[in-house]
C-alpha cells in the first residue's frame, strides 16, 4: 500500500490490488486453484522465466494469467522479502501509468539537498 494510489478491493473473490483504474498489478490466491495459498502478480517481459528458473518450489506459471507472462508466488514456503517486495514493484511497474511511475521514482530517490 506504499504505492502510489495503490488501492485493495476483492476481486474474482480474493483480494487483490490495483492502481487507479488499471488493472490488478497483484492478487491474491487462497486455494482457489488448487491447495497452496500464494499470490499472482504482473510481471515485466522475462521475469516470469527468471523466477521459476531460479526456485520452481517457489515460483509457478499462475493459471489464465500466466499466458501473459505472469508470476505465481507460493507464499507457504520460506520467503525472501527482498524478492516478494521487488516482485510487487515490478508488477505495480507493469500496469501504473508514467505520472505515478515518476513519483514512485521520486519517492525511493534520496534526499539530495546539500545541509
Amino acid at each position: 500500500m506504499e504505492l502510489p494510489e495503490a488501492t485493495e478491493r476483492v476481486s474474482h473473490g480474493e483480494p487483490a490490488w490495483f492502481v487507479r483504474r488499471a488493472p490488478q498489478f497483484v492478487m491474491f490466491a487462497d486455494h482457489h486453484h488448487d491447495d497452496r495459498i500464494g499470490f499472482w502478480a504482473a510481471a515485466p517481459p522475462g521475469a516470469q522465466q527468471y523466477w521459476i528458473g531460479r526456485d520452481p518450489d517457489r515460483f509457478f506459471v499462475p493459471p489464465y494469467v500466466g499466458a501473459r507472462g505472469w508470476i505465481g508466488v507460493y507464499l507457504d514456503v520460506d520467503l525472501d522479502w527482498g524478492d516478494i517486495a521487488d516482485i510487487v514493484e515490478d508488477a505495480y511497474r507493469a500496469v501504473a501509468p508514467r505520472t505515478l511511475l515518476a513519483r514512485l521514482d521520486a519517492q525511493s530517490q534520496p534526499d539530495r539537498r546539500l545541509d
